[in-house]
């Protein structure tokens, strides 16, 4: 049997720990990708909305449907800062803050069914092996590019 690629690995896991998570935010009507936003928009001070598409490594274009959609379901909504009048931040609704409470226990319970059936052991070094892949990357150590000097 032919040996699967880090890559393959790496991408099979993501698309079924989201596809999980999406099966569990569906049950209350919501996704992952809006779990994911309530979980990064401080509950008590709000955040500024050019800081979230960083936070969440995501586009400009992404969150801005997904900023819409939580807006028009009630869990956002959107305050001039009164430290910048050119930004806005968000703050959660009381909807909002609950449905972040439910995103909160669902990231839990994955976890904690995660470190339940893997040692810490094994755990610390499947974190040293990630850290260490998105620091390759982050240095661009993986792809180095060379500049043709002509």
């Amino acid at each position: 049997m032919k040996e699967k690629t880090i890559d393959y690995v790496l991408r099979a896991t993501w698309m079924a720990v989201s596809k999980m998570y999406n099966e569990e935010a569906g049950k209350a009507g919501s996704t992952m990708a809006t779990g994911f936003a309530l979980l990064s928009i401080d509950p008590e001070k709000g955040t500024p909305s050019t800081s979230l598409g960083p936070k969440m490594g995501m586009e400009a274009t992404s969150l801005s449907r997904i900023l819409k959609s939580m807006e028009e379901k009630g869990l956002i909504i959107r305050k001039r800062n009164p430290k910048d009048g050119r930004s806005v931040l968000l703050y959660l609704t009381d909807f909002g803050k609950e449905m972040r409470d439910f995103s909160k226990g669902v990231v839990l319970q994955f976890d904690e069914a995660v470190k339940g059936a893997i040692s810490e052991e094994e755990l610390k070094t499947f974190i040293k092996v990630a850290n260490t892949i998105m620091d390759l990357i982050s240095n661009k150590q993986i792809y180095k590019q060379e500049i043709n000097s002509k």
